[in-house]
């Protein structure tokens, strides 16, 4: 299943928190997974959110590789961008504990931006950041080291512990200032769609509270019960449309099967 890249603009234009408070509404994991923990922190907060696709990879800078450079591995890991759907984020996982440098610099980052990267997350450290700023990179990290010491690249592609999470190659992200969150692609689409509907019932407590010149308390608990409400409305009409794409999924597969039409 792909995302259409209207969605994916779509999705750039709600922060990371509404796109987690909107995945809840279909159910599809537990509320406390799929986001990345305390340990994965913005280096840039003014930035808007970053959406793309995610290249795996492990890192080590504490010893020296056993062959190899660096930016042999970057090359080949720049070369599977063009397996992914659409835009890509480097996601390392430091495999130094502790971490004994920085996964990426100016280099780093300016290559990925030349090649269609939309960010960068990596569980070790970053450096030249003042830099990377510079050309509108987000990046996140776990630390802030101003060496790259003996760094490699072991593996590509491969699943990676990040952030408390798992992430796999191909996986939807989602960053900001907050922190970045997984999104499953088969509600990827939807999710984009229904978030300015979340947003105007959020909007009505907010209202109340800011625009109300006496605000009771009565009043308040009034203006989120309109908001579960229509929140409600949204989780039935969501999942009941995941029914229904399910049902005909099966029907297609049966048919084909078949090689009849029903």
């Amino acid at each position: 299943m792909t995302v259409s890249a209207g969605d994916l603009d779509l999705l750039r234009q709600y922060d990371t928190p509404t796109i987690c408070n909107v995945i809840e509404l279909f159910e599809v994991r537990p509320n406390n997974a799929g986001y990345m923990d305390q340990r994965i922190k913005s280096c840039f907060p003014k930035m808007p959110p970053m959406v793309g696709y995610a290249s795996t990879a492990t890192f080590r800078s504490a010893e020296p590789p056993v062959t190899g450079t660096v930016y042999k591995s970057l090359a080949q890991q720049i070369e599977m961008f063009a397996s992914l759907p659409g835009p890509a984020i480097p996601v390392f996982q430091d495999l130094d504990e502790p971490t004994v440098a920085a996964t990426f610099g100016e280099v780093m980052c300016s290559s990925y931006k030349a090649f269609g990267g939309a960010g960068l997350i990596t569980s070790g450290g970053g450096r030249d950041l003042e830099q990377v700023e510079a050309i509108d990179f987000p990046c996140f990290v776990g630390c802030v080291n101003p060496s790259h010491a003996y760094c490699h690249i072991p593996s590509l592609g491969e699943p990676v512990a990040v952030g408390g999470i798992m992430v796999h190659q191909g996986d939807l992200l989602h960053g900001d200032c907050n922190g970045v969150t997984t999104i499953p692609i088969n509600i990827a689409s939807e999710v984009a769609h229904v978030a300015a509907e979340f947003i105007r019932a959020e909007q009505i407590v907010i209202d109340y509270v800011r625009n109300t010149p006496n605000p009771t308390v009565d009043g308040y608990l009034a203006a989120f019960d309109q908001l579960r409400e229509i929140a409600g409305g949204i989780r039935k009409r969501v999942q009941h449309d995941r029914v229904e794409q399910l049902a005909r999924a099966v029907l297609a597969r049966f048919e084909e099967r078949l090689g009849v039409g029903l």
